[in-house]
């Protein structure tokens, strides 16, 4: 089987990351949506929030499933079984950072491959940081993010 992880914060989901999962799920037996624990981040849902927020935006496809991880990526891809990596890649300025981190998988699990996914032209601009912002400023972030993810949002900034 041919298992891919797909790693983020995803705080929130947005239809760019929903578009790289609908691919990946297209290439793939089985794919993790997997929450990583960053504590240097301070996130705007907790993560049994960003779960069912995930789940709901997913369901559409069988193959598709969430979970969240703490510590390295590669040991946890290994303890799925999985044969790679997603990354999202929006602009070039994503790619350096990106390709290091590739390149440290490959040095720690060389058997893991990190494929680079791209979302749609239209969802290039959007990311969870700049919904967040937007929302905060009482923004319509209606296109960036499913109808669910923004009720949430708005609850969450108090918003009507």
């Amino acid at each position: 089987m041919k298992i891919a992880i797909y790693p983020g914060t995803f705080d929130p989901i947005t239809f760019g990351h929903i578009d790289i999962i609908g691919r990946a799920a297209t290439l793939f037996d089985e794919v993790i949506v997997a929450i990583s624990q960053n504590s240097e981040k301070k996130s705007l849902f907790s993560d049994a929030e960003r779960i069912a927020l995930i789940s709901e935006s997913v369901k559409k496809w069988q193959n598709v499933s969430v979970d969240q991880f703490e510590g390295l990526l590669v040991d946890y891809a290994a303890i799925q079984k999985a044969n790679a990596i997603i990354r999202g890649l929006r602009a070039l300025s994503d790619f350096e950072f990106e390709f290091k981190m590739a390149l440290m998988n490959r040095a720690l699990k060389d058997e893991i491959t990190t494929l680079f996914l791209m979302p749609h032209a239209k969802f290039t601009h959007v990311s969870s940081s700049l919904v967040r912002e937007v929302a905060s400023l009482k923004g319509d972030v209606s296109s960036l993010v499913p109808n669910h993810v923004e009720l949430a949002i708005k609850t969450k900034f108090n918003i009507e």
